[in-house]
């Protein structure tokens, strides 16, 4: 899981996620490949840290990642990623601003960027490359109000059936305390709900 001395190739990348949110010609994988670029991350090292500007959507093909910030001298956990799923900082992206939200790899981790100036560039010129573009965003909008609408609605147990229904891999992978963040509850009642007190 978490060796990451052979590095997939972009051009597999690019292939992962035509198939996922675009069709694509062999000259617009050329593109996708063109714009991808690989980094590994090691376990507890920061991928974006608080007053940096998030320059690109991120693709983790292996590991895991924390985006959380600070409130009130307390990190509060924003978002779980796995394998073969996307993050970045939605505001600094598109207002080009520093960011309060912080990223985090908490397994070793290798993520492929797509640089926003590289992608938006072929995006202009390639109707599936922006069409690629946009259901990313589609996704990631989605997410966020799939957890909002969670943390409004949801009782705690159900709170973390839903969890285990949408992000298996999180619940397995993911320290107690960080998922307890994210659901909005302590890890106490995470634990005891996790032992079946409470379901």
């Amino acid at each position: 899981m978490n060796d990451l001395r052979t590095i997939t190739p972009k051009r597999d990348i690019a292939r992962e996620l035509a198939r996922k949110y675009s069709t694509m010609t062999h000259d617009e994988l050329d593109i996708l490949e063109g714009i991808l670029e690989p980094v590994k991350y090691g376990k507890g090292e920061m991928i974006l840290s608080e007053g940096e500007v998030c320059r690109g959507i991120s693709y983790i093909e292996k590991g895991l990642v924390r985006q959380f910030y600070n409130k009130n001298g307390k990190e509060v956990t924003e978002h779980l990623g796995v394998d073969h799923t996307i993050f970045m900082c939605i505001e600094s992206l598109f207002k080009e601003e520093p960011t309060r939200l912080q990223v985090e790899a908490l397994e070793a981790t290798l993520v492929y960027i797509l640089p926003k100036s590289k992608l938006e560039a072929a995006a202009i010129r390639n109707v599936n490359i922006q069409m690629l573009y946009r259901k990313i965003l589609e996704e990631s909008l989605i997410q966020s109000q799939v957890h909002a609408d969670l943390m409004r609605f949801e009782t705690a147990p159900n709170k973390y059936k839903r969890l285990c229904e949408l992000s298996p891999q999180v619940v397995l992978r993911a320290p107690l305390t960080y998922i307890a963040s994210y659901l909005q509850m302590t890890p106490e009642t995470l634990s005891r709900i996790r032992s079946g007190v409470l379901l």
